[in-house]
């Protein structure tokens, strides 16, 4: 009996860390170093905070760390240069204390490169390579990607999204996207996809994508889900913020039997409990 439904990619490589991923996902633990997310308000702003979130993640299992200095939503401003104090450091600082692989949540080609320069091995970039620089940068790292479909760009509310058909629509973004990446000499075992939850999409159109994971799955990529408390998961079921893990753990084990292998978390620590009895439940004689 087959684990999990069928997926093209069978292998993601993370810096010198090559993952097989034909039934099992990995789990990237997220962490804020922004004063205004909009899941944890600032909690890891501190530096000590966010460290100590770092090592919490590392012990509960995380596969890799993703560090992020802007929130995707609209905010104040932040500059480039104020950008890179927040995240430069940061992914230094985990890179010395903790052999886990290390992603840069950034749509700035300049902050990706100075990230890889001090040990991140990932480039997520939710705009979409909307910087044209973004996939030469993570080539000349040898760093992977992630090519997340958005509407618009980040930071820019776009509250009456509108696709044909959203599935459709966004699987041909992410195919033109990952294209980019390859012809910019990143190898299809480093590009990794995201439908981008939330972003461009209303709450309907999020969970219908979360739905048909498996058909995003198979557009030959390794697919990232990152739908941990979201507002899709709040309207759908009347949650607020802070009650939504355990909708966030059932929309996992959808993304997980769909084909998602790479799972974006606040909660670590649940989400590989999860993963782990997943994989034991099916694969029991």
């Amino acid at each position: 009996m087959a684990l999990t439904s069928p997926i093209s990619a069978t292998r993601l490589d993370l810096g010198s860390t090559s993952f097989d991923i034909t039934t099992r996902a990995l789990v990237m633990g997220i962490l804020n170093r922004t004063p205004d997310s909009f899941y944890d308000k600032g909690a890891t702003w501190g530096f000590d905070e966010f460290l100590a979130k770092a090592e919490r993640h590392v012990l509960a299992g995380a596969d890799l760390l993703d560090v992020g200095g802007v929130k995707a939503g609209p905010g104040e401003e932040v500059t480039e240069a104020e950008e890179l104090d927040r995240v430069v450091r940061a992914v230094a600082a985990l890179a010395e204390r903790f052999d886990t692989p290390i992603s840069i949540d950034t749509w700035r080609a300049s902050v990706a490169k100075e990230c890889f320069a001090a040990g991140a091995v990932v480039g997520n970039d939710i705009s979409g390579f909307g910087d044209p620089d973004y996939v030469h940068v993570a080539a000349a790292a040898g760093a992977s990607v992630v090519a997340t479909h958005i509407r618009l760009r980040p930071r820019v509310p776009d509250p009456n999204p509108v696709y044909p058909d959203v599935v459709a629509n966004v699987s041909e973004f992410l195919v033109d996207r990952a294209s980019q990446a390859l012809a910019a000499g990143i190898p299809a075992e480093r590009v990794i996809v995201d439908a981008g939850l939330d972003l461009g999409k209303t709450a309907a159109q999020s969970i219908e994508l979360l739905r048909h994971s498996a058909a995003l799955a198979d557009l030959g990529f390794p697919l990232l889900l990152s739908v941990s408390n979201k507002t899709c998961l709040g309207v759908l079921l009347d949650l607020e913020v802070d009650q939504r893990i355990e909708a966030s753990l059932a929309a996992a084990t959808i993304g997980i039997l769909r084909g998602c292998r790479v799972l974006r978390v606040h909660d670590v620590e649940g989400t590989v409990r999860v993963r782990d009895a997943i994989d034991l439940l099916l694969s029991a004689p």
